[in-house]
């Protein structure tokens, strides 16, 4: 298989068959990218193009332009079939099979932990076997500890605040919007000195706007994308860097889902 059919005009559906693909502003290479699918995740196609659709994600609505090359469509049948039957991927890495070669794929994609699995037409088989092991959530972030911050970035490789926040409470049956801001406006306020573990701490630009989100765990520590993913203080007034000896961050609100 390798000639991979892309999608026709008539096609609305299909999935990512990368590792993770951009998902930009404008259809360009040079726009900014705004987040990234990644592999297995199931699409809309809401405007065709060559090579540049605009798509919309079916979890969580988010829309932008990508590269018609990264997806494969799906059939109507196929996608209802495969959004009945994925799982999150809980490993940090697992290589998978294809007739197109071999991926590599990142914690949070979209896959079966079956042997052999099918997404549409396309056949994957797992090379290395997935964890059954559940983890708390705490640690299922600290699984990305130390991966660097990249803007729109959801996988191991690279990702944002929000992109961390939403892959780790989607394992465990969460799912949370893209972006922090929407993501404030979902659960319950939390006072400062009530916050526990697994609480998300909301945090404030000057003009109030949230920018910020990271998940508290023990003794008001804080695990979030700042440069990498890092393990912080929280504080009252925000994020305390011990590196630089300031405030990173100014607190906004606290949440519990």
């Amino acid at each position: 298989m390798n000639n991979l059919k892309l999608i026709s005009p008539s096609q609305t559906k299909a999935f990512c068959f990368v590792s993770t693909a951009p998902v930009r502003k404008e259809a360009a290479d040079s726009s900014e990218m705004v987040s990234q699918l990644l592999f297995g995740e199931a699409i809309e196609v809401i405007e065709h193009g060559q090579p540049w659709i605009k798509i919309r994600t079916v979890l969580d609505g988010y829309e932008g332009y990508m590269d018609i090359k990264q997806v494969l469509p799906l059939t109507d049948k196929e996608f209802r079939r495969w959004m009945d039957a994925f799982s999150y991927q809980k490993d940090v890495l697992l290589q998978l099979a294809a007739p197109f070669g071999s991926i590599y794929t990142s914690k949070g994609s979209f896959i079966s932990e079956e042997a052999s699995f099918q997404i549409g037409d396309v056949t994957f088989e797992h090379l290395t076997n997935p964890s059954e092991e559940k983890k708390s959530i705490w640690d299922e972030a600290l699984a990305y500890l130390n991966a660097p911050y990249l803007w729109g970035g959801k996988s191991i490789w690279g990702i944002d605040c929000s992109g961390f926040v939403q892959a780790v409470f989607r394992i465990h049956g969460f799912n949370l919007p893209r972006d922090a801001y929407e993501q404030a406006e979902i659960g319950s306020d939390i006072p400062f000195e009530d916050c526990q573990e697994n609480d998300l701490a909301y945090f404030s630009n000057a003009s109030g706007k949230i920018i910020h989100v990271g998940i508290i765990g023990k003794q008001h520590q804080i695990i979030h994308a700042s440069g990498r993913i890092r393990i912080d203080e929280l504080k009252e007034q925000g994020i305390w860097n011990e590196e630089y000896e300031k405030f990173s961050h100014t607190l906004a609100c606290i949440k519990r889902l």
